[in-house]
């Protein structure tokens, strides 16, 4: 009985997380994750959490205790970078972050001692590394993804330089961000506790504005100025790492540096290639076989497998390679650039360039509406019964077909509808 009730909590907690448009598919390794960072009264409280930003008084209401009680509740999370606190006009808001970009990885972006971090970074391999839901859902639904590369800027020619958009640039995410913090990679530091770790830099991943100021308050992240997260970013192309930030014009969250091997976003992005699970930069590669000498460097460089090398079919030398760029699968990072030593590879713009939502909240709703989970975000208030009737009807008309939710739009005018409004307001 009482594993029935813990199993029950936790699965609310996981029907709460799957509000979010990337969603946490239920699995037992995911249970097991959150029983080791939650209990299960903290699992029954967080599981009635709205999916935007809210107050204590909110969260108080929400809970039926007192405001006090639930600042502790709030604050203790918060401590434990389950939730990301943050000053707005005044006032303390509190917002449960999804699991990726999230509280999955602030676990692991310290060391710590009130966890188990082995056993945790075996779960969070078996959930993402072993199992395939939770990184399908996550990487390969939709066209709008959660991430982006940055171009690597000493790649970028000379005569391109003037058209690289401010937003395009990690150097000009750095410098204007509110706050800075820099953490432990979570992705290296799980593969450390499994002794697949590689030897790139783990002290390198940022975050910025309101999620850095919370985990530096918090202790999971250290704060640092506009100059070291410049010298970040060069440490970063010095190591062979791909910029992989947060999927937005204006105030990035997040700006990872990663390497082929164990970061989850380079595996996705060879895994689900085909389904462009990161969005690209406005550059690719053009390979100069006249300069190119066949060694390979670019190749093992490569994070996502773009490159390859084929023969030259030089007639003079049937023995001769070249390399071989697969532009379906390139992020146009720029690492390639620096890897070849005899100028062989060059960056070239691309015709066009990819959609970036504006910020997350515009995101946000564009892969809700992909993912055909628009309601969750507007009747986000689930211990409301209005709120949730009325996400169910929203959501059973988002499942329809073209043309019959087109038909059902029409219902959504009807009286009854207005009247079934009308009474739960």
């Amino acid at each position: 009985m009482a594993h029935h009730a813990t199993q029950s909590a936790y699965g609310r907690l996981t029907e709460r997380l799957n509000r979010f448009p990337q969603g946490a598919p239920p699995s037992e390794h995911l249970y097991a994750i959150l029983r080791m960072l939650v209990s299960e009264r903290e699992a029954e409280l967080v599981a009635l959490l709205p999916i935007r930003p809210f107050t204590a008084a909110r969260a108080a209401a929400a809970w039926r205790m007192g405001e006090a009680e639930a600042r502790k509740v709030l604050d203790a999370l918060a401590s434990r970078a389950l939730l990301v606190d943050f000053e707005q006009e005044g006032v303390l808001h509190y917002v449960l972050p999804p699991p990726m970009a999230g509280f999955f990885e602030f676990s692991m972006m310290r060391a710590r001692g009130d966890l188990d971090q082995k056993l945790l970074a075996e779960l969070f391999y078996q959930y993402l590394n072993v199992e395939e839901d939770f990184v399908r859902e996550l990487f390969a639904r939709g066209r709008t993804q959660l991430g982006r590369a940055f171009v690597h800027e000493p790649a970028i020619p000379e005569e391109d330089a003037l058209h690289v958009l401010d937003f395009e640039r990690a150097s000009e995410v750095i410098r204007n961000a509110t706050h800075r913090g820099v953490s432990t990679c979570y992705c290296r530091h799980k593969m450390l506790h499994l002794d697949r770790a590689c030897d790139a830099p783990l002290d390198i991943c940022m975050t910025f504005d309101t999620t850095a100021q919370s985990l530096v308050r918090h202790g999971h992240a250290r704060a640092v100025d506009a100059a070291e997260g410049l010298e970040l970013l060069h440490r970063a192309w010095e190591s062979d790492l791909v910029q992989f930030g947060e999927n937005v014009r204006e105030s990035v969250n997040f700006i990872c540096n990663c390497c082929g091997c164990c970061c989850e976003a380079m595996i996705a992005a060879r895994r689900f290639a085909v389904m462009h699970p990161i969005h690209t930069t406005p550059f690719l590669p053009a390979v100069d076989e006249a300069a190119c000498n066949g060694c390979a460097r670019c190749v093992r460089t490569c994070p996502v497998e773009a490159m390859s090398t084929v023969s030259a079919n030089d007639p003079r030398n049937p023995r001769r390679m070249v390399a071989r760029l697969d532009a379906e699968r390139c992020l146009g990072c720029g690492l390639c650039v620096r890897a070849c030593r005899d100028g062989g590879v060059r960056l070239r713009r691309k015709g066009s360039r990819t959609l970036t939502p504006r910020n997350g909240a515009h995101r946000a709703v564009l892969m809700a509406v992909e993912r055909g989970k628009l309601q969750e975000l507007i009747f986000d208030n689930q211990v409301l019964w209005s709120h949730r009737a009325l996400s169910a009807v929203l959501g059973a008309i988002l499942r329809l077909p073209p043309v019959k939710r087109a038909l059902a739009t029409e219902q959504v005018r009807s009286r009854y509808l207005e009247a079934l409004v009308e009474r739960l307001a």
